[in-house]
């Protein structure tokens, strides 16, 4: 533990910002998984509820700086391929 007080707070803050952004990295998992299972299921009504709401979670990710935006750009382009595909 640090001796110097502003260093202590950033050991808090740290770790305050580090369970915010497991969490929403959890919750954007989530929903790639839910679309990825719609994908392999082909089952056409779970896909056009599950890709979007996928595709919007990556975004909100990637706008809270979770994930760089060329990741999210990766992550969305790869369930967008696998959805034309099929």
């Amino acid at each position: 533990m640090p001796n110097i007080k502003s260093q202590r707070k950033r050991v808090i803050t740290n770790e305050l910002r580090r369970q915010r952004n497991m969490a929403s990295k959890s919750r954007m998992n989530t929903f790639i998984k839910q679309a990825q299972e719609a994908l392999d299921a082909k089952d056409a009504d779970k896909i056009k509820a599950a890709l979007p709401a996928a595709l919007s979670e990556i975004d909100r990710a990637a706008g809270k700086g979770v994930i760089h935006k060329n990741a999210a750009a990766r992550k969305k382009s790869a369930l967008q391929r696998k959805s034309t595909a099929g």
